[in-house]
């Protein structure tokens, strides 16, 4: 009499400590891997549209709550035998146990993981060059992503709960991927970032978890055929990882208006040189940093009149004084292009300048590339200039040396990183550096299409106690840009007693006072137009802002107005 397969044994598959382990450790490199996958869509998000707390909050929070779709779509593969309704899968006529569909699901989870994690982040690329819904792709790609990702840990926890119990399984298998998680946040940033680039590290991300798939084909009898499919997809995916350089590189090519020259992946930003006849123009991630046309009116304007306020302010201050307040030593922080440091080094009188700023990369694009070093005439070989590489936040205010000027050439405030840079906590920690007397003074965003920014910096350094001097100037690749000059007038006049508080005079009187040349050479600058900087534009006013907070981080919002929309 024949026998109906649901009254056939179904195979017994008992999990080995062996096996075990493996699956534990697949699952670790399976969550690392998801996890650097978010962060490297984050970071593409962040660097073609700029709005990196808005990535982030797609890709990550998208990924978590795909996570849950997905372990609740788990309940639904590989169902108990005998459930009424439930045709279990056969192999060579015989029902495959419950274990058996589980390790198979197991692995259909990490192939399809696999090709999406290479791929879907070059489909984006390729939706924002021809201006698809970009954001609309990136919330797909994260459900897509954070679905598969979910089911993996369900459908591991009831494979080997078969043979061990609940609260052991749960606590193995959540262990391992939490390490998992925290060696694939670090390993992108750390090594595959500035090593491969974006897309090649998406490719070798995608290559892993179907190596794995090979490794358990050759563990678990019923996953050969996988294995085998998981050997080809790794070896394809590792292929496409060099094809992937120029395939990127080709459209990336697409967001310049000029060729590109240079091109490198730091840990902390993309940075690109292009160049068009004499124009050399450095991006970093997609962002305009100058461009050498017209990069002097901006260079010159944010470094020398706080230089010329710090020579000419000597003859206000005791001859006791005179040559403390003289501009010998100058901190430039963020400008590690050497083109602000090629103005300060103008001044004759300067002996030391500290140079500190964030990306080594960028420092040694300065220092070596030829047409940037022409640029910047060669800056950072004076034996004068120090560099220290590190993050300002942390490292300015720790400096033991006093400064009398000091000049910061940050990026925009668009995201909390960098706002704290322009944080009132960061400006008070940073005057115990500035000698009494000294100036400060910092670029301040576009005062027409980011007023709020302009009106926020100067109110968070006059919350520290400084005389803030406001000015504009136009650059034709920026447009309309702002800077604030900020004085410490706390230097006691001759004949006064210790600890009496006196006050200079008006810091900007010898700015102000007719001037028949200025003592360094310069392109832009004029004697006649210095006092005329100070003089604001009618439609543009102080006030009316918060004071920005590391706490309270409101330039972030004020960076990201409305207005830049109508900027190109």
């Amino acid at each position: 009499m024949p026998v109906n397969n649901l009254q056939r044994p179904a195979v017994r598959d008992r999990i080995s400590r062996k096996q075990r382990r493996l699956l534990l450790l697949t699952a670790a490199i399976s969550s690392g891997c998801g996890l650097a996958v978010e962060l490297l869509l984050g970071t593409l998000a962040s660097y073609l549209v700029g709005n990196q707390a808005l990535a982030y909050g797609v890709t990550v929070g998208g990924f978590l709550a795909a996570m849950g779709l997905g372990a609740y779509l788990s309940q639904f593969v590989a169902v108990e035998p005998g459930e009424p309704g439930v045709r279990l899968p056969e192999r060579g006529g015989v029902p495959r146990s419950r274990s058996h569909q589980l390790q198979i699901a197991f692995v259909w989870v990490e192939l399809g993981f696999a090709p999406l994690s290479a791929l879907l982040p070059l489909g984006l690329f390729v939706l924002f060059v021809v201006q698809g819904p970009f954001w609309l792709g990136l919330f797909l790609a994260t459900i897509l992503l954070g679905t598969l990702a979910g089911m993996e840990l369900p459908i591991l926890t009831r494979l080997l709960e078969q043979d061990e119990d609940l609260k052991q399984t749960l606590a193995g298998v959540l262990a391992l991927d939490y390490v998992g998680a925290l060696l694939g946040a670090l390993l992108l940033p750390l090594v595959l970032l500035p090593s491969l680039g974006i897309f090649p590290a998406a490719a070798l991300i995608g290559a892993i978890p179907a190596a794995t798939v090979f490794v358990l084909g050759q563990n678990f009898p019923v996953l050969r055929r996988w294995g085998r499919w998981g050997l080809g997809m790794s070896l394809v995916l590792v292929m496409l990882t060099p094809l992937m350089v120029p395939l990127g590189d080709r459209l990336e090519n697409t967001l310049y208006g000029a060729p590109v020259i240079s091109r490198t992946q730091s840990r902390y930003q993309r940075i690109v040189l292009t160049r068009q006849a004499q124009d050399l123009r450095m991006f970093l991630d997609g962002d305009l940093q100058f461009s050498t046309l017209d990069e002097y009116r901006y260079h010159e304007a944010l470094v020398h009149p706080a230089m010329l306020l710090g020579a000419q302010a000597q003859a206000s201050y005791p001859a006791s004084h005179q040559a403390s307040h003289s501009p010998r030593h100058v901190l430039l922080m963020g400008a590690g292009d050497g083109l602000a440091l090629r103005e300060v080094l103008k001044w004759p009188q300067v002996e030391r300048v500290v140079l500190m700023d964030l990306d080594p990369a960028v420092v040694q694009l300065a220092q070596q590339q030829p047409l940037l070093v022409a640029a910047n005439d060669n800056a950072l070989a004076d034996p004068r200039v120090e560099v220290v590489q590190g993050d300002a936040f942390l490292l300015a205010p720790k400096l033991t040396e006093a400064f009398d000027v000091i000049i910061a050439d940050f990026p925009d405030p668009d995201r909390d990183a960098i706002a704290k840079l322009y944080a009132q906590g960061f400006y008070r920690r940073l005057m115990l550096r500035l000698n009494p007397g000294g100036i400060f003074v910092t670029q301040a965003s576009s005062p027409f299409f980011a007023p709020q920014v302009f009106a926020c910096i100067a109110a968070t350094l006059e919350s520290v106690g400084l005389s803030v001097h406001p000015y504009t100037i136009n650059v034709p690749s920026f447009g309309p840009w702002g800077f604030v000059l900020a004085t410490r007038d706390d230097v006691a006049r001759e004949g006064s007693m210790p600890g009496d508080a006196i006050v200079s005079e008006v810091p900007l009187k010898p700015l102000l006072s007719p001037m028949t040349s200025l003592p360094i050479p310069t392109r832009f600058l004029t004697p006649g137009m210095l006092p005329q900087l100070f003089e604001l534009p009618g439609d543009i006013t102080l006030g009316g802002v918060d004071v920005n907070r590391l706490v309270h981080p409101v330039i972030v919002k004020y960076q990201n107005n409305a207005r830049w929309a109508t900027y190109d």
